[in-house]
């Protein structure tokens, strides 16, 4: 399957073409913000780069969250677009399964929590089994309440997030069995489960756990702004 694979959900802009089992080509730039200026330039290059073009692929995969509301969009738009100009169908993956998923391919020994900062003392994150079972269903909780989940299966933690829990992890108890500090998913891997992805049950559509900082202003609220 020759897929086109693009990541903007978090402190990266990336995307990849596979052809099977192989990457044709990739290319990654770390980034907090700017998205959106990156992604489209980035993409060009990736088609010149690569043995072959947009219009011969057979499906794309975009994350789809969690992570920042401004970079999914960005990401989700453009994967919408090529998907309506090459009349290909794309399927969303999500960052914690894009996260965990290179740990228990390469090492099978211990379960995986892929961890997202939510700001706020606040975490998104996910547990995983050593089959890729899960655990614990994707959520965002308190740094308290990821401890309290977690620490029983003395897993491998993953994600910009792994450092912040690792450190909250309470004296006298058995550590994680391994932190994996990571800004964003290794877009190869976001290729290789959308490849796997089923169509139907991977929407390319934002997947929330909690709604944006950001709220438009209520009528009461606005009536309020607008008053002299």
């Amino acid at each position: 399957m020759r897929l086109l694979a693009i990541d903007t959900a978090l402190e990266a802009c990336s995307v990849a073409l596979l052809d099977g089992d192989t990457v044709a080509a990739q290319e990654t730039q770390a980034m907090a913000r700017g998205h959106a200026e990156a992604l489209m330039p980035m993409l060009a290059r990736l088609q010149e780069n690569a043995a072959f073009y947009f219009a011969v692929i057979d499906r794309i995969a975009v994350t789809v969250g969690p992570g920042s509301f401004t970079g999914l969009r960005v990401g989700i738009s453009a994967a919408r677009g090529i998907a309506l100009a090459t009349a290909k169908p794309v399927v969303g993956i999500t960052t914690l399964e894009a996260l965990a998923a290179p740990l228990i391919a390469g090492d099978a020994s211990s379960p995986v929590v892929s961890v997202i900062d939510a700001r706020h003392n606040h975490v998104y994150l996910q547990a995983f089994g050593t089959d890729g079972d899960d655990l614990v269903s994707p959520r965002v909780v308190s740094l308290a309440e990821a401890i309290e989940l977690v620490m029983p299966l003395r897993p491998r933690l993953v994600g910009n997030g792994a450092a912040m829990l690792a450190a909250a992890w309470p004296p006298g108890e058995a550590p994680p069995a391994g932190i994996d500090q990571q800004a964003a998913p290794m877009i190869e891997w976001v290729g290789r489960l959308g490849q796997l992805a089923d169509i139907a049950a991977a929407p390319p559509k934002p997947f929330y756990l909690r709604a944006p900082d950001a709220q438009p202003p209520t009528p009461a609220l606005a009536a309020q702004a607008a008053r002299p």
